[in-house]
């Protein structure tokens, strides 16, 4: 039996980050809410041997320098060597030459296990024309499972589309996730604890198009859980975090809401 949530809270796995500075504080509340355990390191000192330690690594280019993107580069190097998970969520891409440039210099130059954005963030990477309005997610014109799929294929990774409905794809398969609640756009952040937590997930599971699966089903539903008892963005967040601290995996497979397609 697929029970992810006790793997995590037994194995508690080190989750290092290289993330968005807007929302270190809720990447890693809400990977520790889970039972994993957070660290941070950007230091090109040090960023290699935190990530040699870790059972997942996840990078996020929101807040992005060229500093930056050279230690992802770095720690991803090591984390493909130890086949660590590497996850990366390409916010903004779309928004600027440079952050579209630094997105596909990582592509370029290390092995991505999984490829996390929203829909427009996606669509650009794979080619699409897309308008994006800063991080937030535009309306795209080609069809979203075709652009996951595609992209999944090409770069041999896994890719996750998140929006109203979320998509992933392993270049055969496809999920369709429909769990999550309209309240969980209401608050900044919770699109890169997604990307935490597909690594959280990833870290115990070697299966990555499940593990991804799974998490965003696990986000969902605690994001539904916490609508039902919140008035407003400040309520639901703090709702939100107590809702994942006391998920079961027994709770989540009744309400898991995910269509699986082949080929």
């Amino acid at each position: 039996m697929n029970n992810p949530l006790q793997k995590i809270r037994e194995k508690k796995p080190l989750i290092h980050h290289i993330t968005n500075w807007v929302t270190i504080y809720d990447c890693a509340n809400i990977t520790r809410a889970w039972g994993a355990l957070p660290v941070i390191a950007y230091a090109p000192e040090e960023c290699t041997d935190m990530t040699a330690i870790s059972s997942a690594l996840v990078l996020n280019i929101g807040t992005l320098t060229s500093e930056i993107i050279d230690a992802m580069i770095l720690s991803t190097s090591v984390a493909n060597e130890k086949k660590i998970p590497v996850i990366l969520d390409v916010v903004g891409v779309g928004a600027t030459k440079f952050r579209d440039d630094m997105a596909e210099k990582i592509l370029d130059f290390v092995y991505i296990d999984i490829i996390k954005g929203n829909y427009s963030e996606i669509a650009k990477l794979a080619g699409e024309d897309t308008e994006t309005k800063g991080v937030e997610t535009t309306s795209i014109n080609a069809d979203p499972v075709k652009v996951a799929k595609g992209l999944a294929k090409s770069k041999s990774s896994i890719v996750v589309m998140t929006g109203k409905e979320d998509i992933i794809s392993d270049g055969k398969k496809i999920y369709i996730i429909r769990n999550g609640h309209e309240q969980m756009g209401s608050i900044v952040g919770t699109g890169c604890m997604a990307g935490s937590i597909i690594g959280v997930f990833a870290s115990v599971n070697s299966n990555y198009c499940d593990a991804s699966k799974d998490a965003l089903c696990y986000f969902g539903v605690a994001g539904e859980l916490a609508a039902e008892k919140s008035n407003g963005p400040g309520s639901f967040s703090v709702n939100l975090y107590d809702e994942v601290f006391n998920l079961s995996d027994e709770k989540v497979k009744n309400m898991m809401n995910f269509e699986e397609r082949q080929g």
